[in-house]
């Protein structure tokens, strides 16, 4: 196999991809076309508009993950079933186009991910750890048993925060929100001492209006309470522990960590997922 290719990551609201060329990244871009938002266009139609230019010169393989394998991406492809080692993911590439390849997703009987079974394989390489964290909207708590994914957790954390501030009275007529660790800090410590959040969610909006928290820290305490929530439910007895995404969301994850005893490592989002692209690839030579 050449060793040019492109590395899609596509998603529910952006299109990511990297050009390589021996083995260095030569051209990138990021779109807002994730599946979700493909502006009247189909999945393929974008691929060929933004993607197929780089393939002028010679038929670069391509491989793709994210929600570009689901039924809103260009074809569903397939769950693999869990327990299973990550190793066989090259094996089980799903081709849509010539030299075009799609990773398949992983699936319990009560749980699917798309996309994080990438940056899983390349974390699982750079950082190995038996439980790995990925924070984000929808943020995925993965344990890890003798090299095989065995099972795994989805916290709505990230789309809870967004539908909270946005879409409730919590978030009604606030000004700009600004960073405030302190806030955060508060929020955090609410959190992990009450995980069944459901009766400390309303803290926020009355914290405000009695003056204990200023109007423009709402989102930092609540940002702390509803991660403190989760860690608290989510932890237990673990080896070792890997936070995977970006530096900005592992910071709050590892300050949880820290303020429960527990230390962890970091891994940036992009490392991994360009390490479990490379991995798939290598493997199919």
């Amino acid at each position: 196999m050449s060793e040019s290719y492109i590395a899609i990551d596509w998603g529910s609201t952006h299109l990511r991809a990297w050009l390589y060329r021996d083995q260095q990244c030569v051209d990138s871009l990021q779109l807002p076309y994730g599946v979700s938002r493909l502006a009247g266009q189909t999945a393929r139609e974008a691929f060929d508009k933004y993607i197929e230019p780089w393939r002028k010169r010679e038929a670069v393989p391509v491989v793709m993950a994210g929600m570009i394998g689901s039924d809103a991406g260009w074809q569903p492809v397939p769950y693999l079933p869990c327990p299973v080692s990550l190793h066989e993911l090259s094996a089980r590439l799903f081709e849509v186009a010539p030299q075009v390849w799609i990773v398949p997703g992983l699936k319990t009987s009560r749980n699917v991910m798309r996309g994080e079974e990438t940056q899983l394989l390349g974390a699982m390489q750079l950082v190995p750890a038996s439980r790995f964290v990925l924070p984000g909207t929808h943020s995925k708590w993965v344990q890890v048993t003798h090299g095989a994914v065995s099972e795994f957790s989805t916290a709505m954390t990230g789309e809870l925060h967004h539908l909270l501030m946005n879409n409730s009275l919590i978030g009604k007529g606030l000004p700009e929100q600004r960073e405030d660790a302190g806030a955060f800090q508060a929020g955090l410590h609410r959190g992990l001492e009450a995980p069944g959040q459901v009766f400390s969610l309303f803290e926020a909006r009355a914290l405000r209006v009695l003056g204990e928290l200023p109007q423009e820290s709402v989102s930092e305490w609540l940002s702390g309470l509803l991660i403190g929530a989760e860690v608290a439910a989510m932890r237990g007895p673990v080896e070792s522990l890997t936070l995977v995404g970006s530096e900005s969301l592992c910071r709050r994850y590892r300050l949880a960590f820290e303020t429960v005893g527990m230390t962890v490592n970091e891994l940036a989002g992009d490392a991994a997922f360009q390490q479990g692209i490379r991995s798939i690839l290598d493997a199919r030579r």
